[in-house]
């Protein structure tokens, strides 16, 4: 199994919580009450989302076929109190 990055757009809403969302793959909408479970939620939302697109046939969106395995460091969000 490969793994890629996903850029991932995160807005705080008025209301309270937060949206993700990513121009990488359509579809993927994803909230959550805090910015690390929206996050969580889109992970699930985008492996789903692929997983769908393989057991349909559909060829992947471009940002997803082009994309390279991932390596190196990146960073992750950690809530402190």
């Amino acid at each position: 199994m490969k793994e890629i990055f996903l850029a991932i757009h995160m807005e705080a809403l008025p209301e309270g919580g937060f949206l993700a969302t990513s121009d990488e793959l359509p579809g993927l909408v994803a909230q959550g009450r805090t910015a690390a479970e929206a996050m969580e939620i889109a992970q699930d939302v985008a492996r789903k989302l692929v997983e769908s697109y393989i057991e349909h046939g559909d060829e992947l969106p471009a940002a997803l076929r082009a994309a390279a395995p991932a390596t190196g460091d990146a960073r992750i969000p950690v809530s402190v109190f």
